[in-house]
């Protein structure tokens, strides 16, 4: 079937925020934040059973050792996608206190 001409056109992304100096404190911040929410996102994986060997066929004692470093890898790339938006709220925080000084 073909869309009518009342069909609402797809919804725009959000725009991404422009880059941010890494040395300045807005730059600090964000990227504290980011890897606060990381280590949160690591931790749900884990306890979620991510990384856990399998029953009966696993990968050993090396799948084990390294599982952890996947979930740490995964949930930095889920946070620094923007992940569930903890590190903003995390950011405007530390913001406010910075600025607060």
């Amino acid at each position: 079937m073909f869309p009518s001409a009342t069909t609402a056109p797809p919804p725009q992304p959000a725009p991404r925020p422009l880059p941010v100096p890494p040395d300045s404190t807005e730059g600090r911040l964000r990227a504290a934040a980011t890897r606060l929410e990381a280590a949160f996102l690591a931790e749900m994986l884990k306890q979620a059973g991510l990384g856990q060997a399998p029953q009966g066929f696993g990968g050993g004692a090396g799948e084990e050792r390294f599982a952890s470093f996947l979930i740490e890898a995964q949930a930095t790339e889920l946070a620094t996608a923007g992940g569930i938006g903890l590190a903003e709220t995390l950011y405007r925080a530390m913001a406010e206190h910075e600025h607060d000084r």
